[in-house]
């Protein structure tokens, strides 16, 4: 059965393929994907992210293939992704289920953004899925159940994490593709990522969760959870089996 699904992705710094593999599988399954943002402009991609070349300096392997990268470079060159709605100004009550995807500068705009608590809870309190990809996890951490305790509505809950030992720990600009005058990131350089998420997640889950932070996870070994209302998955070598799973609970 055909659902609506909503989409919602950084405009300080999407890793692409986290937004391209389970956007594609979940629209070639003939789902309608709606995408959302925080100023209601094109998510644009970390340049790293697009780059066939990059070794992620902590594996030490290349994250990206080619055919992600041509690939997302056709949406962006076809506008697949252009206008998305504003989070601030989305009702839950329109789609059957969320997808919350990651990248560095998500924790800008997405993981403490009350709106995007406000859509989760509403999503979770409506029994509809809820998918979180990386460092897009924190925002189910941050979301609190009041008929709970106020306790994170993934506590108790198994959940991916992307692993402490991942974490960047150099200075980190967030230099995006395709910018343009009123869609132009951010300037700001932070002391690697913006925070642990590993260690986060496991106080969110509390004692009787667990969380899921593979580091010898890779392309070959995926890392992702199903427990529902949640599908979560750890990082970039994660997207294509999260959007697999996404598909799956959705059918």
């Amino acid at each position: 059965m055909k659902k609506k699904i909503l989409f919602i992705a950084s405009n300080y710094g999407l890793w692409a393929e986290e937004l391209q593999a389970p956007w594609d599988i979940l629209n070639d399954a003939g789902h309608e994907c709606t995408l959302a943002t925080y100023r209601g402009t094109t998510p644009l991609p970390f340049k790293a992210s697009l780059d066939a070349s990059f070794l992620d300096p902590i594996q030490n392997y290349n994250v990206n293939p080619k055919s992600v990268v041509d690939r997302v470079n056709e949406i962006l060159r076809t506008g697949e992704w252009d206008n998305p709605l504003n989070f601030a100004k989305v009702n839950m009550d329109d789609f059957d289920a969320l997808v919350i995807v990651g990248g560095p500068g998500s924790p800008f705009d997405i993981t403490g953004n009350m709106n995007v608590h406000n859509l989760v809870l509403k999503a979770y309190k409506s029994k509809k899925i809820i998918g979180a990809i990386c460092y897009a996890v924190a925002a189910l951490s941050f979301t609190r159940d009041p008929d709970n305790n106020m306790k994170s509505i993934i506590h108790g809950k198994t959940v991916t994490a992307h692993p402490h030992a991942w974490d960047f720990t150099a200075d980190m600009s967030y230099d995006l593709v395709n910018t343009v005058p009123g869609n132009m990131g951010t300037n700001i350089v932070t002391a690697g990522f913006v925070y642990p998420l590993q260690f986060m997640v496991q106080d969110a889950v509390g004692d009787n969760g667990k969380v899921l932070s593979d580091a010898e996870a890779n392309r070959e070994k995926p890392c992702t959870s199903v427990d529902l209302p949640f599908v979560t998955g750890l990082s970039v070598e994660s997207s294509i089996q999260f959007g697999e799973k996404l598909r799956e609970v959705l059918s």
